[in-house]
């Protein structure tokens, strides 16, 4: 292969990206170059997931995100949940307009070590509903990642819908080096049901299986200050036993998430000692040893 069709990002040649695969069109091949020069510059991409929505897993995913800021990683958060956006919301970037030329987009800066990129950037109000069949909404992940100037990073985060669809594919199949995904679930036992499939969905496709968080788990009393278990507890631990994955922790629930997120400060960065925040920071640091 001549100078012209290897990939300038590095000199490895275990790359995957130094040789045209077979049956690969030469445009496919020189995207997918650009694509591994963009992943170069990220060390650690993980994916947050869920089998079912209205478990928090966005509130998990921006909230481990600034968690890792917060002990000095550069992070990049991308929010592939096309149809329901809601990351920019919960970091008070409503708004925020795109800048860039095409073929290189910059991500809306949240602090100087936190990068977003989020379908809700590009629309007109926050009404407007993406009404896209499967195709596109894989063409716009793969923009996300070959078109946006992420930069160095430390660790990108993947925000991607409930359930085990088009978009988790598309990143799993975009990002062959991602390192894993975090399930998010919730204790009772309809979220339980959803996150086993989660589970068989990640080890199909060979994507590691970073560990389950148990979201909503317990409620203090804010009058007797006793433990109150809304939606049971101990359901994500019993799942990960018995699936044999690793289980990362258990966050409660607390008024203050919803407040923090809905006013645009996520708890880890506005109640930084409280009980929610301390369990975000023992999974990211469980995350971190893994």
């Amino acid at each position: 292969m001549n100078q012209e069709q290897s990939c300038p990002s590095c000199n490895q040649d275990s790359c995957s990206s130094k040789a045209q695969r077979p049956k690969e069109s030469m445009e496919e091949f020189k995207e997918r170059q650009v694509i591994q020069q963009r992943l170069c510059l990220i060390k650690h991409k993980i994916l947050v997931m869920s089998g079912k929505g209205g478990v928090g897993k966005s509130t998990v995913a921006t909230n481990l995100a600034v968690t890792l800021v917060q002990q000095g990683n550069k992070v990049g958060l991308m929010d592939v949940d096309v149809h329901g956006p809601n990351i920019p919301k919960m970091l008070g970037l409503e708004g925020r307009p795109i800048a860039g030329t095409e073929g290189n987009l910059q991500p809306v800066i949240h602090s100087s070590n936190l990068k977003v990129m989020s379908m809700a950037f590009f629309l007109r109000q926050d009404s407007d509903a993406v009404i896209w069949r499967g195709p596109l909404k894989g063409v716009l992940i793969k923009q996300f990642i070959k078109d946006v100037d992420w930069g160095k990073l430390d660790y990108l985060i993947i925000d991607a819908p409930p359930g085990t669809g088009d978009e988790p594919l598309s990143v799993a199949q975009l990002i062959e080096d991602a390192d894993g995904a975090i399930i998010v679930t919730t204790p009772q036992e309809v979220a339980l049901l959803d996150i086993r499939k989660s589970i068989t969905f990640c080890r199909q496709i060979n994507m590691k299986i970073l560990g389950i968080v148990e979201n909503m788990s317990g409620l203090a009393c804010p009058h007797c200050h006793q433990n109150i278990d809304l939606f049971k507890s101990g359901g994500g631990a019993r799942v990960a036993k018995e699936m044999n994955v690793p289980f990362l922790g258990s966050i409660p629930i607390d008024a203050k998430v919803v407040e923090s997120g809905d006013n645009g400060l996520p708890i880890v960065a506005d109640q930084p000692n409280c009980p929610v925040s301390k369990a975000y920071q023992e999974i990211v640091n469980k995350v971190i040893g893994k």
